[in-house]
């Protein structure tokens, strides 16, 4: 396997996504949501205003539990099949490059674009709250941003061996829309379901090694 192949196309694969303003896009959203949640995230509670970064780390992760997986899955779920259909996919591969080395390119390219925008997105929002917070607090949202990127990877890989195993762009999209509705909207219910079913007696490790399998 060579590495060169895989830096070209994962340079391809992440400038084509700055060109079409995806990155930017992607990162105004995640600030714009985040800035929302911290400052009207209590409005429930008759408050408004930035109140505490565990408190806006603690709404964030809803934000996060189901828009990162959705950005993921849109971004990389015709990375193959697209190529398929505008017919390039064969002239990428009667270069010499191996099939492997293109699929680790596609995909380090969107990781990289998918990372860059979380971090940004969620970077600005720290810059702009950072008389709000300690250095405990940066501390604990320097990690809930790395939380949040590799929970994006792990939906974008999904992504992509959706794009692998597709027929068509239209396939691929079903495919990404069930796979995010059942791994962020199903799969916990099942199994919290399960656990209630069974009076508690599915607890233990296997409840919780059924939880980690929920990327």
């Amino acid at each position: 396997m060579e590495f060169a192949p895989i830096f070209t196309i994962a340079t391809k694969e992440f400038h084509d996504r700055m060109r079409n303003r995806w990155v930017l896009a992607v990162a105004l959203v995640f600030t714009v949501f985040s800035l929302v949640i911290a400052y009207f995230g209590g409005a429930q509670q008759g408050t408004v205003g930035f109140r505490s970064i565990e408190f806006t780390i603690a709404s964030l992760v809803s934000l996060v539990i189901y828009l990162i997986p959705l950005i993921a899955l849109l971004l990389g779920f015709d990375a193959i099949v697209g190529e398929r259909e505008r017919g390039s996919l064969d002239l990428l591969l009667a270069l010499p490059i191996t099939r492997l080395e293109l699929l680790l390119g596609k995909y380090l390219g969107l990781a990289v674009a998918l990372t860059v925008s979380t971090v940004a997105g969620f970077g600005l929002v720290a810059v702009l709250l950072f008389k709000h917070m300690s250095g405990a607090g940066l501390y604990h949202y320097a990690g809930f941003m790395l939380s949040s990127v590799l929970l994006g990877l792990a939906f974008l890989s999904l992504a992509v061996l959706l794009s692998v195993l597709a027929r068509d762009r239209t396939r691929a999209t079903g495919l990404a829309i069930a796979t995010w509705f059942f791994f962020v909207l199903v799969f916990d219910l099942l199994v919290l379901g399960l656990l209630v079913a069974t009076g508690g007696q599915f607890a233990g490790d296997a409840f919780a090694w059924l939880l980690l399998l929920n990327p």
